[in-house]
């Protein structure tokens, strides 16, 4: 780890608790489900998003913020393991317990959590240690929904700490999670917190569902009757995500891409002139970058867990940024990384270095099929990722 990292990954960490379940496991009232052992492991982005950085040899400092307690004191020993110099950013609180998550994970059904907010709830924008990014390319923040403080009086907080990070000529990059549709998170206006915070936001990397309830609450309720849990991304069609994207563009960030789950990665860019103003890691070739629109699907691989999928893929796409990597490149980079990350139980022991992932993705890595019907999408045979075409542009595959 090096003194000036290239990159530091802030905000919502916890410990998470994950039981073996059998793909049989049901869940009924007065009835004991019997487990396997248990796995405890970081969560949250800070760890995922951070450890998996590490990993992919990107300089990474951490900052979060845990108890001084058991669960606190096994997330800095969980994050020393990988390398001593992780814990050095975290802020260890007498005031409050560690956050953390009892996450239910078996091969059939995508995961729930139960999650205890912590200490993250008090987590402020005086927490962000603001020298250290002076000379760090990217701040890369996760999870605002589940940190009280940061989405009160209309994300206040969340505004402040964003201000003051591109004062600093830092890149910043912001991910979300799903706010609870029944609790506080789930009752705020988040469409103002956006629009006041997005203007300080270069990459807005969110999921297309947590987006919906943010942004339409009708939408998300409609699609959510008529859909289980893990098809609602089966409704979402190109002409959705352009509208959703365009919205978060027009709101002032500059890159935005939506998760889709198993139907991959969407990714919509601002002109060059806006991508131009991203700070320290703004990207090599700004032409091939600006007023993109494109949608790169999966790599198939057999899953074990979801857990940490979205944060590993974020991890790989801002590696692609930081090593000057093309937009394709960086778009398989993100989605190979998140491929890797569902090899396994939890969010970490699935990812490889670079190299070895690199090796795989060169070696002919099969993607999952995702088809369009829509006659400005084209399949870009050699880079495998749906493009729009502008009106001005031909409609010939590549």
């Amino acid at each position: 780890m090096h003194d000036q990292p290239e990159t530091i990954v802030a905000g919502h960490i916890c410990l998470d608790i994950i039981p073996e379940l059998h793909s049989t496991a049901q869940f009924i009232p007065g009835y004991t489900l019997e487990a396997g052992p248990a796995l405890f492991s970081t969560g949250g982005p800070v760890a995922n998003t951070g450890l998996a950085l590490h990993k992919l040899g990107v300089s990474t400092r951490l900052m979060g913020k845990v108890g001084d307690d058991l669960f606190g004191h096994a997330i800095c020993s969980l994050l020393a393991a990988h390398d001593p110099s992780l814990t050095t950013g975290m802020i260890v609180s007498s005031d409050a317990a560690t956050s953390y998550t009892i996450i239910l994970s078996s091969p059939d059904v995508d995961r729930m959590f139960i999650h205890a907010p912590g200490c993250n709830a008090t987590f402020g924008a005086d927490d962000i240690d603001y020298a250290a990014l002076t000379h760090t390319r990217l701040l890369h923040f996760g999870y605002p929904p589940l940190m009280e403080r940061l989405y009160r009086n209309t994300g206040a907080e969340l505004v402040t700490l964003f201000q003051r990070a591109k004062a600093t000529g830092i890149t910043t990059s912001l991910d979300m999670t799903m706010p609870d549709p029944h609790g506080p998170s789930g009752q705020i206006d988040w469409p103002s917190i956006l629009a006041l915070v997005l203007p300080y936001v270069d990459i807005f990397l969110p999921s297309v569902e947590e987006l919906l309830l943010m942004l339409d609450r009708a939408a998300f309720d409609r699609l959510a009757r008529k859909t289980s849990a893990t098809s609602m991304i089966d409704c979402v069609t190109p002409a959705l995500m352009s509208a959703l994207s365009q919205h978060l563009l027009d709101m002032g960030t500059k890159i935005v891409g939506l998760k889709a789950g198993y139907r991959g990665l969407y990714l919509r860019t601002a002109e060059a002139l806006q991508l131009k103003d991203m700070g320290r890691a703004t990207p090599e070739h700004i032409a091939h970058w600006a007023d993109r629109e494109v949608w790169a699907p999966c790599y198939a691989t057999d899953i074990v867990g979801t857990t940490g999928t979205g944060d590993a893929t974020i991890a790989g796409f801002l590696m692609g940024l930081l090593r000057g990597m093309t937009l394709e490149e960086t778009l398989s980079a993100a989605c190979a990384v998140g491929a890797c990350a569902v090899e396994a139980t939890d969010s970490i022991s699935g990812i490889q270095g670079w190299q070895e992932t690199a090796v795989r993705i060169a070696a002919g890595w099969q993607r999952l099929p995702l088809f369009f019907d829509t006659p400005e999408w084209c399949w870009d045979n050699q880079h495998e990722i749906w493009s729009k075409q502008k009106e001005n542009e031909g409609t010939t595959n590549g």
